[in-house]
């Protein structure tokens, strides 16, 4: 994913770019050091719960990459939830709400 957009919040690197599909995908990737395989594999799954619970607000047809730094190892489940939202809303790609 060279291309794309970066954006950086505490713990997390977020890098979007376009995908040319009529859907979004993620990918989550722990940095080194991050810990050892439970953590590294907890955090990926935290992370992919926040993107599945969230998905219908994101615009469709771009690719997400985040890297966990270690630092996030002592953030709580919401904390790291509101820290990718904000990551994904400074990027701009939620979709418009519907009123």
């Amino acid at each position: 994913m060279e291309a794309g957009k970066k954006y950086r919040l505490a713990c997390f690197k977020l890098s979007v770019a376009e995908n040319n599909l009529p859907y979004s995908r993620i990918i989550v990737i722990p940095a080194r050091h991050y810990g050892n395989s439970v953590q590294r594999n907890l955090v990926r799954r935290q992370i992919k719960e926040i993107w599945r619970t969230n998905q219908e607000r994101f615009l469709p047809g771009l690719d997400f990459a985040v890297v966990v730094y270690p630092d996030g190892k002592s953030l709580t489940f919401s904390e790291k939830r509101d820290n990718l939202l904000t990551l994904i809303e400074r990027s701009g790609s939620f979709a418009p709400a519907v009123v």
